[in-house]
């Protein structure tokens, strides 16, 4: 069906105008193709653009505190992508002179690259013919050939891949990969596809029996598992009259790694706001169950995370100076303008710009 060359011209004709495509620059590709796993275009774009006004090559980016790395990337979720970044630009600087790879092999060994990253940054940036596989090339895949294998299994992997190298042109496999990325997203659309538009309509087997809906074939995801976050403003107004709250950095394995956020109690189950004060956790803090004033109602966010589900509580609780040494022991001290130059998950976010609209507790 001439599939490679029908796909091109389309390409040529319809492909998305976006700013790391046109005069090819190696790691401008690769910073985009980190901000856009797991981020709609739409969004990422900003970011890229902020991105590579900071940090315009791999020494800036490498030579960046973390926390500012992850600062510029706040709100864009799956923070494990920025750290990875920071990593990498310094294990390039410093393990191969700041050059970055040219080849699908070299970007393999790179911190945070997969396999369809390094074949998108191989191709675009260096013509090697090697496919990219990202979820709307496996659909396009998978639609028009009518291939049954599971994607995201090691075999569909293979399968695709057999696929895609046997279709593919080899002299513009950048453009190619991008032509098929590009016709995933504008017509061969996970819901509601534009098939009586497709220019390949005539061919595809999916359509022709009428089973577009049926491909990729995918793996059941996991069900998504339920916490419960209590997350608490203790404020109170210093010498001065600025009001000064706690907060912590997130350390370990966890979701949101080096992001700071207010002081947590996670439960294993929901839990009723009467029922904090009489936690042991909470008498830590207030052992004479004295010193504290509940500013106004929790607020209350429920945050998807891919496999999680976070069902949060914020309280503002207003605290007597007094009783302020253990929380130093326990967390840093801050006012918003500090904390708002410290890069935070987007729940946090979330409450903050509620709070502030709202007027609570009038000051965070």
């Amino acid at each position: 069906m001439n599939f490679s060359s029908r796909l091109l011209s389309w390409y040529a004709q319809n492909g998305r105008q976006l700013p790391w495509r046109g005069k090819v620059n190696p790691y401008n590709v690769w910073i985009s193709e980190i901000i856009l796993q797991q981020t709609r275009i739409e969004q990422g774009i900003g970011y890229y653009y902020r991105f590579i006004d900071a940090f315009p090559d791999v020494r800036t980016l490498a030579e960046a505190p973390l926390d500012k790395v992850l600062r510029l990337w706040q709100g864009l979720g799956y923070y494990s992508r920025a750290r990875n970044l920071h990593q990498a630009a310094g294990d390039i600087v410093n393990n191969l002179n700041g050059v970055l790879p040219d080849s699908y092999a070299g970007w393999l060994k790179i911190k945070g690259v997969g396999s369809y990253t390094a074949a998108a940054i191989a191709s675009i940036a260096f013509k090697e013919p090697v496919p990219a596989l990202d979820g709307n090339a496996c659909r396009v895949f998978s639609r028009i050939f009518a291939l049954k294998e599971v994607m995201d299994t090691g075999k569909g992997k293979k399968a695709f891949r057999e696929l895609a190298l046997e279709v593919m042109d080899e002299q513009n496999p950048g453009d190619f990969n991008q032509a098929v990325m590009d016709f995933g997203a504008l017509v061969c659309k996970p819901v509601s596809p534009l098939c009586r538009e497709c220019l390949f309509n005539r061919e595809c087997l999916a359509f022709l029996q009428k089973k577009v809906q049926h491909f990729p074939v995918r793996k059941k995801k996991p069900a998504q598992r339920d916490r419960y976050f209590h997350y608490f403003y203790f404020y109170y107004p210093d010498q001065n009259k600025q009001t000064v709250f706690f907060i912590y950095k997130r350390t370990g394995n966890d979701i949101w790694k080096n992001l700071y956020e207010l002081p947590l109690l996670e439960t294993p189950d929901p839990l009723l706001p009467n029922d904090l004060t009489s936690l042991d956790w909470w008498k830590k803090f207030f052992p004479d169950g004295k010193g504290y004033t509940f500013t106004h109602a929790p607020v209350f966010f429920r945050h998807l995370l891919t496999h999680q589900k976070i069902h949060a509580n914020f309280y503002a609780v207003r605290v007597n100076p007094s009783k302020t040494n253990t929380f130093e022991k326990a967390f840093e001290k801050t006012n918003r303008e500090a904390f708002d130059a410290l890069p935070k998950s987007g729940l946090t976010l979330r409450y903050l710009k509620t709070a502030g609209k709202a007027g609570k507790t009038g000051q965070i």
